[in-house]
């Protein structure tokens, strides 16, 4: 299942920390199989672990606690909705549920034509600009109005997935 391709990547990452500290790489050793695989599969995290030298619950603990990490195939894009309490109070709530309508999926569903898969998220650490998104864990979306949801939602559809900065709502 793990290529020798990312294997090499392993090591390389685990050659940054001493020998005794190698499970020190499980992050990005699990970066990497997502990055080839599209998302971390309970396999994935068995073979991570035996080349580690870490207990599979260990590495399925990593996987769990990092929202950027996909348990689970996900759509073309990844949008994950901030509900903490500032982007509550200032309509992240809001955001999501106008989002589950828009795109015909509930919270953790992915559109029928994969493009789409709706996520909820803690603190994107950006509250001065809520309610904010963040798609495939990279672009932030701040300011989120139904309007500017409909027009991200547009653009993403016509990007064909391509996403610029310049192509960022603000």
């Amino acid at each position: 299942m793990i290529s020798e391709v990312m294997k090499a990547g392993f090591a390389r990452e685990v050659a940054k920390y001493p020998p005794d500290h190698k499970q020190s790489a499980v992050l990005a050793c699990l970066s990497m199989v997502q990055l080839e695989q599209g998302y971390v599969s309970q396999e994935s995290e068995a073979e991570v672990a035996a080349y580690l030298g870490m207990p599979p619950i260990a590495v399925h603990e990593v996987t769990t606690f990092y929202n950027m990490l996909n348990q689970q195939p996900v759509g073309k894009y990844k949008l994950n909705v901030c509900t903490n309490l500032p982007c509550e109070l200032r309509g992240g709530g809001r955001a999501l549920h106008y989002l589950e309508q828009r795109l015909g999926i509930k919270m953790g569903e992915t559109t029928a034509d994969g493009m789409f898969t709706l996520q909820q998220a803690e603190c994107l650490g950006a509250c001065a600009d809520s309610p904010v998104m963040l798609v495939n864990d990279r672009t932030m979306c701040s300011f989120m109005s139904n309007e500017r949801l409909d027009q991200m939602i547009d653009s993403l559809r016509a990007a064909d997935g391509v996403i610029e900065p310049a192509a960022e709502v603000k």
